[in-house]
C-alpha cells in the first residue's frame, strides 16, 4: 500500500508544479506579453527550479501554448461561450446579460492589461503559427456559438427574418474585442462600459418587431 502511494503523491505533486507554473506564467504573459514574459519572474513567483519547469516544459513556446490551452481558452469559454451552448432561449438577452456581467466585473487592472487572447493576437499571429492557430480557433469556436444561438432566435420569430447571423457573430466578437482594446489604450474602465452600452443598444435594435397594428385591441 505505501510502495503504490508514493507514485500517486509523486504525480500530485508534479501537477500541482505544472498548474503553478502555469498560472504564473498566465499573469506574466497578461501583464508583459509572451515574447517579454520572464521565465527568471516566473520561477521566483512559483519558487520552482528551472529543471523542474524545464521538465514540464521543454520550451517557453510549450509553456505559452499551455497557457493559452488550459487558462486562457478555458476562461474564455465559461464567462463568453458557454452561456450561448447552454441557452435554448432569447439569445440575444443572453448576449446582452453576459457583457453586462463580464463588463460590471472587470476592474481597472483588467482593463488596463487588456483581453489576454487578443493580446496574444496582436503580438504573436504574424509571428507563431502555433498561437496563430489556436488563436483563430478559438475565436471561430465563440463566433460559431453566437451564429448558433442567433440562427436558434431568428426561426423562433425573436430575431429579424433579414439579419444574417454569421456576419452578425463576427461583428459581436470584433465588437467586444475592439472596446477592450479602446479601454486597453485609454487606460480607462468608463471607455469599455460606454461601448459595451452602445453594442447592447444596437444588439436590443434588432429584435423583431411585429408590424404597426398587429395586436392592437379595439373596443
Amino acid at each position: 500500500m505505501n510502495a503504490s502511494a508514493a507514485p500517486d503523491r509523486h504525480h500530485e505533486a508534479g501537477s500541482d508544479t505544472r498548474r503553478a507554473l502555469i498560472a504564473a506564467a498566465a499573469r506574466e504573459m497578461h501583464a508583459h506579453g509572451f515574447q517579454a514574459a520572464s521565465l527568471a519572474g516566473i520561477l521566483a513567483d512559483t519558487g520552482v527550479t528551472k529543471g523542474a519547469l524545464y521538465h514540464h516544459f521543454p520550451s517557453k513556446l510549450d509553456l505559452g501554448y499551455a497557457v493559452f490551452d488550459e487558462y486562457y481558452a478555458p476562461a474564455l469559454r465559461v464567462n463568453w461561450i458557454a452561456p450561448l451552448q447552454g441557452d435554448r432561449g432569447d439569445a440575444l438577452t443572453t448576449l446582452i446579460s453576459v457583457i453586462s456581467r463580464v463588463g460590471e466585473g472587470m476592474s481597472e487592472q483588467d482593463v488596463a492589461l487588456g483581453c489576454p487572447v487578443n493580446n496574444l493576437a496582436q503580438e504573436m499571429s504574424a509571428v507563431d503559427a502555433g498561437f496563430r492557430a489556436r488563436i483563430e480557433g478559438l475565436f471561430d469556436e465563440w463566433r460559431r456559438a453566437i451564429e448558433n444561438g442567433l440562427d436558434r432566435l431568428q426561426r423562433q420569430g425573436g430575431l429579424e427574418a433579414g439579419v444574417d447571423t454569421r456576419s452578425l457573430a463576427a461583428f459581436i466578437v470584433a465588437s467586444l474585442e475592439g472596446c477592450l482594446g479602446m479601454a486597453k489604450n485609454a487606460q480607462r474602465r468608463d471607455v469599455m462600459l460606454e461601448c459595451g452600452k452602445g453594442l447592447i443598444a444596437y444588439l436590443q435594435s434588432l429584435r423583431r418587431r411585429e408590424p404597426a397594428g398587429v395586436g392592437d385591441r379595439h373596443a
